[in-house]
């Protein structure tokens, strides 16, 4: 009878052992997240300030708060060069080789776009990418979760509120001819129809343009009184820039792709009075907000550079996996965690992140932002969420 007793246990064991079999990237103290950035591209700046943001939160954790019960986190960071066929490569290194728990953060729409399948077929969730692409949430799919508003919502619930604040009768666009341009397009023409308005003039550029005299021209010539901007760094600086030196003054509001303080350090005082839509505030290391000028001071004693926006966002996607992996309990798994996502709710934060909820049917966390404008060559913020 012993025996017997003995036998049917071990049966049950072995045919337990599968489900007991450990979680990928999840070990008896260690949680390995991954990471893809673009650490040697056109982006690296981003991308090098959004993985620091990730690492300090996670120091924090690891050096002064302990564990996620009795696990610590750890970092791996792959480069893709902002190139999709690298990020493919990256995913299948961190998935298949590292075996991570989870991949947070990745930067840039194509590069997600290529990476996920990798990620699904192992289970993998795609956590908090950097880009305010509606596809990090659409369609619907179980291990997507995206915090950014997108350029859509942004563009489509800023304007309308300009354009009755300034009595502006002429609105105009210049955009990327790209799917980040018509984004911001499509959100100008919605949020204009909302109030029996159409643009009065669209204008477009081919990535990597320097030279946009032209669509300037066309634009004053056209008597635009606000130009929504689909345009990121350089583009920004140019268009401004010709405006400027053409006498032409129009009010400028672009999206969170142009809310950069390289922005003002590389256009100078002509980029003045621009307005840009945005979800977090850049942290100035003399930010009137004393959370903000403490957290910007100690990012950096430790990585020995300012910090920016992406800074804050690699910080804080670090800072919500955190919370909802406590929540998750001791026995984290995909599963767990998903669920515990799916009725996670996050609270503002110092740096006026809004208040983020995530159902089963709900993958981004908010569709609002909030506005500033570059005062002498600072960003501030003149208009709060819903405002």
């Amino acid at each position: 009878m012993k025996l017997q007793s003995t036998t049917i246990l071990a049966a049950i064991a072995l045919a337990c052992a599968p489900a007991l079999a450990q979680q990928q990237g999840v070990s008896k103290d260690t949680i390995l997240i991954g990471t893809i950035q673009d650490l040697s591209g056109p982006l690296a700046g981003y991308g090098k300030q959004a993985r620091n943001g990730m690492q300090l939160r996670i120091d924090e954790l690891n050096e002064q708060q302990g564990s996620i019960h009795g696990r610590k986190l750890k970092l791996i960071a792959e480069d893709d060069g902002y190139d999709p066929k690298k990020a493919v490569l990256a995913a299948q290194k961190l998935v298949n080789q590292d075996k991570v728990f989870i991949i947070a953060g990745h930067l840039g729409t194509a590069q997600n776009m290529a990476a996920m399948p990798v990620q699904f077929e192992k289970n993998i969730v795609n956590f908090m990418p950097i880009t305010a692409a509606r596809e990090m949430y659409e369609p619907l799919h179980k291990l997507k979760y995206s915090f950014a508003a997108t350029y859509y919502d942004q563009i489509r619930q800023a304007l309308p509120k300009m354009v009755k604040e300034r009595n502006v009768k002429k609105v105009c666009t210049i955009y990327q001819d790209d799917d980040f341009g018509l984004e911001v397009q499509r959100g100008a023409e919605a949020g204009l129809k909302t109030i029996g308005m159409e643009v009065a003039e669209k204008t477009t550029y081919k990535r990597g343009a320097t030279d946009f005299s032209s669509q300037v021209a066309k634009m004053k010539s056209s008597g635009c009184e606000l130009v929504v901007l689909g345009t990121i760094i350089r583009e920004t600086i140019g268009t401004i820039g010709e405006a400027r030196k053409t006498g032409f003054n129009p009010v400028f509001l672009g999206s969170s792709a142009a809310y950069t303080d390289l922005i003002h350090k590389l256009g100078g005082k002509p980029m003045d009075g621009l307005f840009a839509t945005h979800t977090v505030q850049h942290p100035y290391l003399d930010e009137a907000s004393q959370p903000i000028r403490f957290w910007a001071n100690k990012y950096k004693t430790r990585f020995n550079e300012d910090p920016t926006v992406f800074s804050v966002y690699g910080y804080t996607i670090i800072d919500q996996f955190i919370k909802a992996a406590q929540k998750a309990g001791p026995n984290l798994s995909t599963d767990s965690f998903v669920k515990t996502m799916d009725s996670m709710t996050f609270e503002p934060d110092m740096f006026g992140s809004p208040k983020s909820t995530y159902t089963a049917t709900k993958r981004l966390g908010n569709d609002i932002s909030r506005m500033s404008q570059i005062k002498d060559g600072k960003w501030v913020v003149v208009n709060d969420y819903g405002k």
